[in-house]
């Protein structure tokens, strides 16, 4: 569902993503990285938000660069600061959304009253966007992500500024649309939650692709010491050594 070959960005003399090549299927895919290693302008490559400077992008069989708008039409994003319309109210924004879709009004209440009540979002649906929390804000562009039923989700660290509940729901949620055939492809800095809801995962660093492989994968791929994600992510990324205790930082 997405597929991707040399695909790079360049900002400057700055290689943000070099050469990336992935071919996501219907799973939930985890993509992970330090700060700065090129998650977040691969996503907006992915859902046509940032032009490549090289390479190609196909959701679904579509080619992103010669038919955007096809190519959108099966993504469904939530970046990780919503930019949301803040004089309309929770459902106005969704409403407004489906239209753009295109999905039929009936459908759309439908499928509104089923994320508003998953979310517990139905107290805050008639206020305005603006007065709403930040968490707030995240729950209603899941629910507008996800009022299309897009066959492609992507999803850049959707658990920021969620509440327990809201995150659990939203993990089984996850798992739910794989079931149905959907493709999530999701980064996230909770390592804990990417072990527990992965199918694959690739890692990202300096912009180049480390590996892709299962979390079995991965820990075979790692030296015998790596028994958690964190430590296979650590060691991957050669970052195991820098910590504090490790430069002497915190030492006395």
């Amino acid at each position: 569902m997405i597929y991707t070959k040399q695909l790079t960005k360049v900002f400057g003399e700055t290689v943000a993503v070099d050469q990336l090549h992935l071919d996501v299927e219907k799973e939930l895919f985890i993509f992970l990285g330090p700060n700065g290693a090129g998650k977040t302008t691969t996503i907006k490559m992915l859902t046509g938000l940032l032009r490549p400077t090289q390479g190609s992008i196909r959701i679904g069989g579509i080619d992103m660069l010669k038919d955007p708008l096809g190519a959108k039409r099966l993504i469904g994003y939530v970046p990780e600061q919503p930019h949301l319309y803040e004089k309309l109210t929770a459902v106005e924004f969704i409403l407004f959304l489906a239209d753009i879709h295109r999905v039929p009004r009936r459908e759309a209440l439908r499928r509104m009253q089923r994320y508003f009540e998953l979310f517990d979002l139905i107290d805050t649906s008639a206020a305005l966007i603006e007065e709403l929390s930040h968490g707030t804000k995240q729950k209603v562009a899941l629910a507008g992500a996800l009022i299309a039923d897009p066959q492609v989700l992507v999803l850049d660290e959707p658990t920021v500024g969620l509440d327990p509940k809201s995150a659990h729901r939203l993990k089984d949620l996850l798992r739910h649309l794989v079931g149905r055939g959907r493709t999530i492809f999701m980064s996230t800095h909770i390592l804990e939650l990417a072990e527990r809801m992965c199918d694959r995962i690739g890692i990202i660093h300096k912009g180049r692709l480390l590996a892709v492989n299962t979390l079995d994968g991965l820990r075979n791929q790692a030296a015998s010491s790596a028994h958690t994600l964190e430590d296979i992510f650590l060691q991957l990324t050669g970052e195991e050594n820098t910590s504090a205790f490790h430069t002497g930082f915190l030492e006395e």
